[in-house]
């Protein structure tokens, strides 16, 4: 009889269940050390920080690759340290990357700005198109890259016409489902290869830690672990207690961030003072039949968006009490956010528009506090 696999929760706090030996503390210790002791003539791998070994940094890790269901798993000291080195692991100069148009701008800005720099070429595709997926590919294409869900519009892309497209030309699938945790989504089980996310956010979930994490088959865990052994982009082993330490709490808090989150884009959507909200729980979302099927959640974002652009969203921040004002997202405390000065300031007006973040936008990072108090908020700042 095939052992029953823990669920996610259980997988979040304990990894794979074991008994403890007698003594040992039940929360495991900050392993804050630089270096190991290392054995006399030993020719095995000597334990450093810097490499990814230390016991935090291995705990952790593990912990992770199975909330994914990878083979094993990397983590760095930067979302955006984990994007970098995730796409370096799998092109070479000369390669061809296709992403996603929807994607986060910091992101957008290492695509454009520095991958060409290792003569690596990269085009972008509406991502709801799925017959441009393959008539996009060239010969020197190697890899596809997706945000699911998209930051700040919260689209959810349908990876399996995609994967179809990378199984059939041998290409890898990379995937950014930071919006999601691996509650809401697992992208390996919808055909990605490579899962990519900021564990700042939903990992940690307590807004005090920075960190990135890459998750997939050892092979590439391998390749990325080298680079970041050579770019020094390791994790802190204090960080990484700290994440460690959010996950446990992982499962729990995403309920009430999707509650909050369901609630809050319910509130918006009768109020008259917004354009248009953004999110997969509602029936008017252009992917909700879709959602409903792939995600386990809909996650704790809501994009909302302003009658009266830039001066209406300024008069309305301005008036929050509870709701901060500040980049970021996926904390316990309800954040708020304009997209057009923070995760896509690089680009033009006219482009956010084009993509669906025209001013007035604001990107709300439901917390976990009481969804009549993030309501309350809202509704007083509108000026109710």
């Amino acid at each position: 009889m095939t052992p029953r696999r823990p669920g996610l929760s259980t997988l979040s706090i304990h990894g794979l269940p074991h008994r403890r030996a007698d003594w040992t503390p039940v929360v495991g210790p900050v392993f804050q050390s630089s270096t190991f002791v290392n054995p006399v003539g030993s020719s095995e791998e000597v334990l450093y920080t810097r490499y990814g070994n230390n016991p935090n940094q291995v705990d952790l890790a593990r912990k992770y690759a199975l909330l994914e269901g990878a083979e094993a798993a990397v983590f760095l000291s930067s979302g955006m340290g984990a994007t970098a080195l995730a796409h370096l692991a799998v092109l070479r100069p000369g390669d061809h990357l296709l992403a996603s148009e929807w994607i986060y701008g910091g992101t957008r800005r290492l695509f454009d700005d520095e991958l060409g720099r290792f003569g690596i070429e990269v085009s972008y595709v509406d991502p709801t198109q799925h017959r441009l997926w393959r008539k996009s590919v060239r010969k020197s294409t190697r890899a596809i890259f997706i945000e699911t869900p998209t930051n700040p519009t919260l689209r959810i892309i349908d990876l399996a016409p995609i994967a179809q497209v990378t199984k059939e030309f041998g290409l890898a699938l990379l995937v950014d489902a930071t919006f999601a945790s691996p509650i809401n989504l697992r992208p390996i089980e919808h055909g990605a290869d490579v899962v990519i996310t900021s564990a700042t956010k939903y990992l940690n979930g307590h807004s005090d830690v920075i960190a990135g994490a890459v998750a997939g088959s050892a092979s590439f865990i391998e390749e990325v672990t080298r680079l970041m052994r050579l770019w020094g982009q390791s994790i802190d082993p204090h960080a990484a207690w700290l994440v460690e330490r959010g996950l446990r709490t992982l499962a729990v808090r995403m309920e009430r961030h999707n509650a909050n989150g369901l609630a809050v884009a319910r509130w918006a959507e009768a109020q008259a003072e917004f354009a248009a909200v953004h999110y997969p729980g509602l029936p008017a979302h252009p992917e909700h039949a879709y959602a409903r099927e792939a995600l386990q959640g809909f996650g704790g974002m809501v994009g909302l968006q302003l009658k009266g652009g830039v001066r209406a969203a300024e008069r309305f921040l301005k008036k929050l009490k509870m709701i901060a004002h500040a980049p970021s997202l996926a904390g316990v405390e309800s954040l708020i956010s304009e997209p057009r000065l923070t995760s896509h300031k690089g680009l033009t007006a006219e482009e956010r528009t084009r993509i669906g973040i025209p001013d007035g936008f604001l990107r709300l990072s439901c917390g976990i506090e009481d969804a009549a108090d993030i309501i309350g908020d809202l509704e007083q700042a509108l000026g109710r």
